[in-house]
């Protein structure tokens, strides 16, 4: 859960200054949960951005995705420094300046997006420990076994538009797995920006990790997902597990639509 930024020790608010050149103003994070601490600071040496953690679990996870990053390249923001001081884990990266990427059927940003997977499609991961996706996903096929890092949460507050190009931000579920599982990831989020299931998959269909698909494996997959979220959304009020419910079922239906 999300903590105020006056939770910092003050030996950690210290030696964040120290790094950004003086007295910095702090801008909370609007969106994720992940990391207790996430915020834009500003100081005279610029805007860093700031994940800090000090439960155990969310140490834990800061510290994956601080070695996930670093592993990564070109497509997080670039990791500036970090510390541990006073039970505290700190990342500071670069502020990535940009509006999230609009996914929506027709957007110039959809060709970002393109541009971006097809590098990242084609990006190893690298030799270190990683979730395997049936870790992530909390069910499995032998097919999503792969050799590629994925990005696993392709939803556009994670996408970042900037004059360099399509960013990719916070990647605390990095998982190492077969191409074709982002992209069918990816599915939820493009119906969830107003895409149909059959626009979405022809949007998918320019790749050619998922056109070598077997048919039969993405029925699968989309029934499987769409069993996941109907099940969470069952036991949770949040807005946003129903959202996925609701998406993720759409695409189920369309699977088992088109096998018939």
């Amino acid at each position: 859960m999300r903590s105020d930024w006056t939770a910092l020790p003050e030996a950690v608010t210290t030696e964040i200054a120290d790094r950004i050149g003086g007295a910095f103003e702090v801008t909370p994070a609007v969106t994720g949960d992940h990391a207790e601490i996430a915020s834009a600071v500003t100081g005279p040496n610029g805007t860093v951005f700031i994940k800090a953690a000090s439960a155990e679990t969310n140490v834990l996870t800061l510290r994956y995705e601080l070695a996930v990053t670093k592993a990564v390249g070109r497509y997080p923001a670039a990791v500036l420094w970090d510390f541990q001081s006073d039970g505290w884990l700190v990342v500071g990266t670069e502020h990535l300046d940009g509006p999230h990427a609009d996914l929506s059927p027709g957007s110039p940003d959809l060709d970002l997006l393109t541009a971006t997977l097809n590098e990242l499609q084609e990006t190893p991961a690298p030799g270190r420990p990683w979730f395997t996706p049936e870790a992530r996903l909390g069910f499995g096929h032998p097919a999503m076994t792969g050799a590629m890092v994925i990005h696993s949460d392709l939803n556009p507050t994670n996408l970042i538009v900037t004059t360099d190009g399509l960013r990719i931000v916070d990647w605390a579920w990095a998982t190492k797995a077969a191409s074709w599982v982002e992209l069918a990831l990816l599915v939820q989020w493009l119906i969830g920006s107003g895409h149909k299931p059959e626009q979405a998959e022809n949007w998918l269909a320019r790749f050619p990790a998922w056109t070598a698909t077997d048919p039969e494996v993405l029925d699968e997959f989309a029934s499987k997902n769409a069993s996941k979220w109907s099940a969470k959304s069952r036991q949770s009020p949040h807005q946003w597990v129903h959202d996925l419910a609701a998406w993720t079922g759409k695409w189920a239906a369309h699977r088992r639509l088109r096998s018939q």
